[in-house]
């Protein structure tokens, strides 16, 4: 389903100011499935998911809670 992170400048500005992660998902698949596979994976609470299609691609925004912070994640991941 969540086929890899996005790293930009503007997605690592995000990781820090908002506590929100970037992932390119499948067309198909729903917030709500992003959200349970995002809290699976990753082992943390998710607050908000927002989607975005940009061309032919799908691009979700995950704010994660404020326990969690996203620049662990980004780190386990490497995108940072």
């Amino acid at each position: 389903m969540i086929l890899k992170p996005v790293t930009s400048e503007k997605v690592v500005r995000m990781i820090d100011l908002e506590n929100t992660l970037v992932f390119e998902v499948e067309r198909k698949c729903k917030k709500d499935e992003v959200k349970k596979e995002v809290e699976n994976i990753f082992d943390v609470k998710v607050n908000k998911v927002r989607s975005m299609f940009r061309g032919n691609k799908k691009f979700v925004y995950v704010k994660l809670d404020k326990k969690n912070p996203a620049i662990d994640v980004a780190t386990k991941l490497g995108m940072i």
